[in-house]
């Protein structure tokens, strides 16, 4: 529970923080897809965020339903997703179990950190605040959506992220390009 917590403060510290991007956080209430535990394939073409181009990739998420952390300024300022399509966003307070890959059965979560690397198993994404399509069938009882968004894309500055910098997820180990985070410089996990 000490990292949910420490995540949490990471980012209101780096989103009130951050000069580079304007963030508009609000709480939205309703459905979502929840990527933290997501594993990321890169689609072949570009997303565009602020002035920046990245890769695409498209995450298979969970769609879950309560309050969620949004940034409206990447979701055309409004938490109304366009039919057939959800928003990714946060659950608060944060879920502490839900649908997972492969087998889409709730798990717990499992906060990590990890060493940015070159390799699609240690690179990131980003799939906060992006939109999603809700796929048509649901899968061990799970509804799913396909969630596109920028990977080797700071969510706090909207900048590339560089091989060696921290970052925390809650794929598992091994996953390509893990939806998660990086952590700003001089900021350490708890017990690191």
């Amino acid at each position: 529970m000490k990292f949910v917590n420490w995540i949490l403060a990471v980012m209101a510290a780096v989103l009130c923080s951050a000069p580079a991007f304007a963030h508009t956080l609000v709480i939205c209430k309703g459905e979502y897809a929840l990527c933290a535990a997501s594993a990321t394939t890169p689609t072949g073409r570009t997303i565009k965020v602020g002035t920046r181009t990245f890769r695409e990739g498209v995450a298979v998420c969970p769609i879950l339903k309560g309050d969620a952390v949004a940034d409206l300024d990447l979701m055309n300022g409004s938490c109304v997703a366009q039919p057939g399509k959800v928003w990714s966003l946060f659950g608060v307070p944060a879920v502490k179990e839900y649908p997972q890959a492969p087998s889409w059965a709730p798990a717990p979560a499992q906060f990590r950190s990890f060493t940015i690397g070159t390799t699609p198993s240690t690179g990131m994404s980003n799939m906060w605040s992006y939109p999603c399509d809700i796929q048509a069938q649901p899968v061990n009882g799970t509804r799913l959506a396909s969630c596109y968004g920028p990977i080797m894309e700071s969510p706090w500055a909207h900048k590339h992220v560089k091989p060696g910098e921290l970052s925390f997820t809650q794929a598992a180990p091994g996953a390509t390009y893990p939806v998660g985070g990086n952590v700003p410089q001089g900021i350490a996990p708890e017990g690191k």
